[in-house]
């Protein structure tokens, strides 16, 4: 498992390493699930999809974060049907604050010119 190859590897070379276990699901029961069993096996960080998970999950899961002492990832999947149209919808810089005021650690923002830029 991924965990365990985390564990070998910080200790054949001394360095930290990470990997953000998804915990992304279709309901915040099993969004909760899935963070149990990341905090079981000893996941210092976990990843959920703000958007397409929803707000409230992510508000519910940030705090549970800050009570079992693990660092929340968060992912913007889906943002561009929110953000990419300057004439509606929501700039990113608005999403980021949201994300940062429902309790997320830290946010893949991509980059400053990426994909879904330019022509």
């Amino acid at each position: 498992f991924v965990m365990q190859a985390i564990h070998k590897a910080e200790a054949d070379t001394g360095e930290r390493k990470g990997h953000y276990l998804n915990v992304t699901a279709a309901t915040a029961d099993e969004m909760m699930k899935r963070a149990e069993y990341a905090k079981e096996i000893g996941a210092p960080i976990i990843m959920h999809d703000y958007i397409t998970g929803g707000w409230s999950a992510n508000t519910q899961l940030a705090q549970w974060c800050q009570e079992n002492g693990l660092l929340l990832h968060i992912h913007r999947a889906m943002h561009a049907v929110l953000d990419r149209n300057p004439h509606h919808g929501i700039h990113f810089r608005v999403l980021a604050k949201i994300l940062r005021l429902s309790g997320g650690d830290h946010l893949h923002s991509g980059t400053v010119v990426g994909k879904l830029e330019g022509d």
